[in-house]
Formats: structure tokens, sequence, C-alpha cells
């Protein structure tokens, strides 16, 4: 009998620790739509990777930024990276409808990596998603293609400003570090 009730023990143990295993981490327990698109997705999906989150826009003196961003998915996506764009429009370069942004992001830059709805990434309409990210790190989008990285677990690790490249040791060596971990 006792050896049963350890046996009982230790499988409920496990299936504890299974379905938290299998929980989503409060930064990307979020729904929102794929851009130009009606399919709804689950940011949960990315849990174990590391992603790196970026507000962009398509009439910013940073713009040219999604070819680093491209370059940078594509060289690290094997290894458990990704990146996630999301257009905004709160500093007034993104005035075009979803369409024509993910038109020009395919034919201008041939982005891959994911992109969602465009959205509010700051103030009292920021999307919950970016209002998450703020509080995580206390700091909110200062300008267009300001970034968050995520680690695997699901954990907002850091913010950076919309100067850091994607191609710079800064970001890359972050990156690196939390691939490696």
């Amino acid at each position: 009998m006792k050896k049963l009730f350890s046996t009982a023990i230790m499988l409920l143990s496990f299936t504890v620790m299974d379905v938290s295993a299998n929980q989503c981490p409060k930064a990307l327990d979020f729904e929102i739509k794929r851009l130009g698109e009606d399919k709804v997705e689950n940011l949960c999906q990315y849990k174990g990777k590391v992603i790196l989150v970026v507000n962009t826009a398509s009439k910013c003196g940073f713009t040219p930024q999604y070819e680093g961003l491209e370059k940078l998915y594509s060289e690290k996506k094997d290894q458990g990276l990704v990146v996630l764009g999301f257009p905004s429009h709160d500093f007034y370069q993104e005035p075009a409808p979803e369409q024509d942004i993910k038109d020009f992001c395919n034919l201008t830059y041939d982005v891959k990596f994911p992109m969602f709805t465009k959205v509010n990434v700051r103030g009292e309409k920021a999307h919950p998603f970016y209002k998450n990210l703020a509080t995580e790190t206390n700091s909110s989008p200062k300008w267009n293609f300001w970034k968050y990285l995520i680690n695997k677990e699901g954990e907002v690790v850091k913010s950076y400003s919309m100067v850091t490249s994607p191609d710079g040791n800064k970001l890359t060596g972050m990156i690196d570090k939390l691939l490696s971990e």
C-alpha cells in the first residue's frame, strides 16, 4: 500500500510539472492578427525561442533596419531566434493600410519574419502586449524600431532603442547569449 501511494504521488508530481511546463508565460499570453490577414495567432507558439520584438514603420529614417532584421532572422532562425514585427502609426510614419504595409515589406525588403497587425505601442491605447513589454522593462518605445528581447522561457530580458542596429554587437551578442542558454 505504501509503495502504491508513493507511485501515485510520483505520477501526480510528473503531471503537475508537465502542466506547468506547457503553460504560456505572461509575456506571450496574447492573441493578435497577422498583418493583412484575418488569422489570429497566439504568441505562446514562440515559447522556447529567443524573440526579438520590433515596432516598425515604412516611412521612417530607421526603415532600412528591415534589411538587417531580415538578415538576422534568416541567419539565426534555425538556432531558435524569431523576429516579430508590429507596424505602428504612433509616430505618424505608418499611415498605410495593412495590405500596403505587407506588400511594402515583401517587395522592398523581402521580409519573411512574422509581421502582425498595426498596433499602438505606447500610452493608454497601447496593445496589451506592448503595455506588458513596457511594464517588464520600464521602457516604452520612444520611436519606431524600438526593440525588446524575450528569452526562451518567455521572460522579457531587455529593451533597445531605435539606434541599436540589428547587426550590431550590442544586440547580436545578447541574442547569441540567450540562444546558448
